[in-house]
């Protein structure tokens, strides 16, 4: 396991070192039964670094996933904690549609939530919308062992309004400042569900297993790198590249370094080509194709 991170949360959070991953694992996992293994719990401390959020009031925690990864979750307050600190963050609004509609179970809800969110660096804002029949979760039923049907409310019956703003709030996030490979509680159990959509670019899952990263993987992650920037800022064109040709630890080495250097890369200048769209995406990752073809032969 990698002591240096958890010697700096052991710091951060004056914690007895010995004592941090057992408690962690104990508390920041949501799984009822099995083990969670130590490559799990690194990969959940990478993410907690990366977004600087705190396992320990649940700002983020994981759900292990049926591939021996996790899926990180990032709780209401986490979301609203690394868009505040964001440093080109300049504040958010949030507008509602004047039409009531009532779906299952649901509290009358405006039909839409929009969320504008300004940057610093941006002379326009970004505003986003989320529509409450595409994200909306319906009561959970089931049966029960004398056969007697039942119902249980969620959070979107008692509270659809607010769900509904936290949705637009963090889908707005995802597109204005960039964040990836984190979720919210609803869609990560939509994806323990196997009924994951992708609702923004950017989101994904985390597939880690044991042992250290191979020297294709560490070699690979500086290319997708370089070329990343060198293309304006592809960093999810780069992400989907490694999604697609590595898996387990090499996967995980491979993400966290391109988030690392997400984070570190300046804004793109005016006079530096940025990419937007699906084609210059596209344009992107074949690029980034060519460089592994290239290198094959």
């Amino acid at each position: 396991m990698n002591n240096k991170l958890i010697q700096k949360f052991a710091e951060r959070f004056s914690f007895d070192q010995d004592q941090l991953v057992d408690t962690l694992k104990a508390t920041a996992f949501k799984v009822k039964d099995g083990v969670v293994s130590d490559a799990q719990m690194m990969a959940l401390l990478i993410v907690a670094d990366q977004f600087s959020l705190n396992p320990f009031t649940r700002e983020i925690y994981a759900f292990p996933d049926k591939q021996n990864g996790i899926v990180p979750v990032v709780g209401v307050d986490g979301w609203s904690r690394i868009i505040n600190q964001h440093p080109d963050f300049d504040g958010m609004e949030f507008r509602a549609a004047e039409k009531l509609i009532e779906l299952p179970a649901a509290r009358p809800c405006p039909e839409w939530m929009e969320c504008v969110l300004y940057r610093k660096d941006r002379k326009h804002p970004t505003a986003i919308r989320e529509y409450l029949d595409e994200v909306y979760r319906e009561p959970f039923t089931g049966t029960s062992k004398d056969g007697r049907s039942y119902t249980v409310n969620g959070p979107w019956q008692t509270h659809t309004k607010r769900f509904l703003r936290h949705k637009s709030m963090i889908q707005a996030a995802r597109l204005v400042f960039g964040f990836v490979g984190i979720y919210d509680a609803d869609e990560a159990e939509r994806i323990l569900d196997g009924q994951a959509e992708v609702l923004a670019t950017g989101t994904m899952m985390v597939p880690v297993s044991g042992g250290e990263a191979s020297e294709d993987a560490k070699r690979m992650a500086a290319k997708l790198i370089a070329r990343a920037d060198k293309a304006g800022g592809a960093w999810q064109a780069a992400l989907d590249y490694a999604a697609e040709h590595f898996q387990g630890a090499d996967l995980t080495f491979v993400n966290a370094e391109i988030r690392k250097a997400q984070q570190a890369a300046p804004l793109p200048s005016g006079n530096r080509p940025t990419v937007s769209g699906p084609e210059a995406l596209a344009q992107a990752k074949q690029t980034l194709r060519d460089s592994k073809n290239a290198e094959a032969g």
